[in-house]
């Protein structure tokens, strides 16, 4: 194979709200984390342990107004998109440096809804909902293909 890939599909939950970010030029990018996990049973303990893995997510322009629009802290969201490496050097004179998605294609799981449901009835009612519901998202935006802009700022 002569080509090479760089695709990442991630089903997850925010871990807090769109972050947006506006340009002089009318562009704007969205920022959020999303919590993904991996449960297993330590087999000499017999103790079930989950791990959780953090992801900086990046959203373009009119997907990422979608995001902020629709999406909440705890939300369950299917994104797909690209690794992009960033390093700046920070105020201590160090470098940092930052791996993030940027998202092609997302598609909503639950729904503001169902999450401020999930949090006012203490979770019972509305797990199950989203449990027989998991393909459901807002008619508005089902699926989003942001614009291919490359004009970051830093």
């Amino acid at each position: 194979m002569s080509g090479t890939l760089n695709k990442v599909m991630l089903i997850g939950h925010l871990g807090d709200e769109v972050k947006m970010h506006y340009f002089e030029g009318g562009g704007c990018i969205g920022r959020f984390p999303i919590a993904t996990n991996e449960t297993y049973t330590n087999k000499q303990t017999g103790e079930r342990v989950t791990n959780t893995d953090w992801h900086n997510v990046v959203v373009r322009n009119k997907a990422a107004e979608i995001c902020e629009k629709y999406l909440s802290k705890g939300d369950k969201v299917y994104v797909e998109g690209r690794l992009k490496n960033r390093q700046w050097q920070g105020e201590d004179g160090n470098m940092r440096y930052s791996t993030e998605v940027h998202v092609q294609d997302f598609t909503f799981l639950s729904t503001k809804k169902e999450s401020m449901a999930n949090q006012q009835s203490g979770g019972q009612q509305a797990r199950q909902n989203t449990v027989s519901n998991t393909s459901s998202a807002p008619k508005e935006a089902p699926l989003v293909r942001p614009e291919e802009d490359d004009d970051l700022p830093f």
